[in-house]
């Protein structure tokens, strides 16, 4: 393995079939990918307006909503904006073989706290929400330092 910043070199292990293929950090990710559709599900769910005035025009419907249902939308909003980043952060620890067992851990908490941070939001708990936005943000970084001391 190098450890100089000079040189440039590439370690690729050969793939152990007893190793699960797809890690619980990698199920994450389809969590996470698929969280913003949970949030405009709540916006959407029950209103009045019926779903073919939802789908025709949804910039418009967002642009209407208020209270919880404006709120889901934000959500979902950020959740599409939180995605990315995570995503690069769960891969390239794996890529670089950093222990699974952090991954794992580091990506459920962002789970679970971007889960929490949509509560707090649709029931209008600011602080919380940004204490909780700030714990996954946290995860986040900590995956790319599980990476960096790998």
């Amino acid at each position: 393995m190098c450890r100089s910043m000079a040189n440039i070199c590439f370690s690729v292990r050969p793939i152990d079939l007893k190793e699960p293929r797809v890690t619980i950090a990698l199920w994450c990710i389809l969590i996470a990918a698929l969280l913003p559709l949970v949030f405009t599900a709540v916006a959407k769910y029950g209103h009045e307006a019926g779903m073919h005035r939802l789908n025709r025009q949804p910039r418009v419907f967002q642009a209407e909503l208020t209270g919880f249902r404006a709120r889901a939308h934000w959500a979902h909003l950020n959740s599409i904006e939180a995605f990315p980043p995570f995503a690069a952060a769960v891969l390239v620890a794996q890529w670089v073989h950093a222990p699974q067992g952090r991954i794992d851990l580091l990506a459920v908490l962002f789970i679970v706290s971007r889960l929490i941070y949509g509560a707090f939001y649709l029931s209008d708990r600011p602080l919380l929400r940004s204490l909780t936005w700030a714990l996954g943000l946290a995860c986040m970084v900590g995956l790319f330092v599980v990476a960096a001391l790998a």
